[in-house]
C-alpha cells in the first residue's frame, strides 16, 4: 500500500474513533511507539527484547517505555525511548495518533499506543542492553490471515484470548504488541471498508 494513502486513512481513522484511555493507580504508565516505515511499500517495526530485560524476555514489542515525570506527554514518553532503545530521531517520526489503552496481562503496566511514520531513512541501532534487533515486517505480509492465529489462555481463573502473529519462521509477535497490532489492523480494515 503507498505510504501516503496509508496515512491520510489512519488519520482520518485515529481522529473519528473515540479512544479507550485507562486511568489506573494500580497500573504502572508506559507508551509505546507503533513505527511505520517505508522501505518498498509500508512495513511495521518490531524491536526484539533482551534476555536481560526485567519484563517480557526475548519477546517482540514496540518501542517504548515506563512513562518518566519529565514526559510531558505519553506521546513524549513513546519518541524518547525510540531514541533511546534504537536511535529513533523524534523529528524523524511524523505522529498519526493514539490507539487504545492496554494492559498487559502478567505484568502491572498499562501501555498507550502512538502511531508515527517514519518520515525519512534511518539507521536503527538496537543498544544492545534492552533491545537486540529491529525487524520491519511488510504491512500486507502482517495482513495475511495465514499468519494469525488465537489461543484461549486462563489467568487468575478468567479466560482470554492470546494472539500470535508468526512474521517469520523464527519470529513470532504475540501479548500485548500482538493485541495493540490487531488494533492497529482492525482500524486500518475498517478505514479501508469506508473509504
Amino acid at each position: 500500500m503507498d505510504l501516503e494513502v496509508l496515512r491520510a486513512r489512519l488519520d482520518a481513522a485515529l481522529s473519528e474513533r473515540p479512544r479507550i484511555a485507562l486511568d489506573r493507580s494500580d497500573l504502572v504508565c508506559s507508551a509505546v511507539l507503533l513505527p511505520i516505515t517505508d522501505r518498498a511499500g509500508a512495513h511495521i517495526l518490531f524491536t526484539k527484547k533482551s534476555e536481560s530485560v526485567p519484563h517480557h524476555k526475548g519477546q517482540f514489542s514496540f518501542p517504548g517505555g515506563i512513562c518518566e515525570e519529565r514526559d510531558a506527554s505519553r506521546v513524549e514518553t513513546a519518541l524518547r525511548e525510540a531514541w533511546e532503545e534504537i536511535r529513533l530521531p523524534a523529528d524523524a517520526v511524523e505522529v498519526l495518533g493514539l490507539l487504545d489503552d492496554t494492559a498487559t496481562r502478567a505484568t502491572p503496566f498499562v501501555i498507550t499506543p502512538v502511531v508515527g511514520i517514519v518520515r525519512r531513512p534511518v539507521a536503527f541501532r538496537p543498544d544492545g542492553r534492552e533491545i537486540e534487533r529491529v525487524i520491519e515486517v511488510p504491512l500486507e505480509r502482517l495482513r495475511d490471515p495465514a499468519i494469525f492465529s488465537t489461543e484461549m489462555w486462563e489467568r487468575d481463573g478468567e479466560a482470554h484470548p492470546v494472539h500470535f502473529y508468526r512474521v517469520s519462521e523464527a519470529d513470532v509477535v504475540w501479548g500485548a504488541t500482538a493485541r495493540i497490532l490487531k488494533q492497529f489492523l482492525d482500524i486500518l480494515d475498517e478505514a479501508e471498508a469506508t473509504a
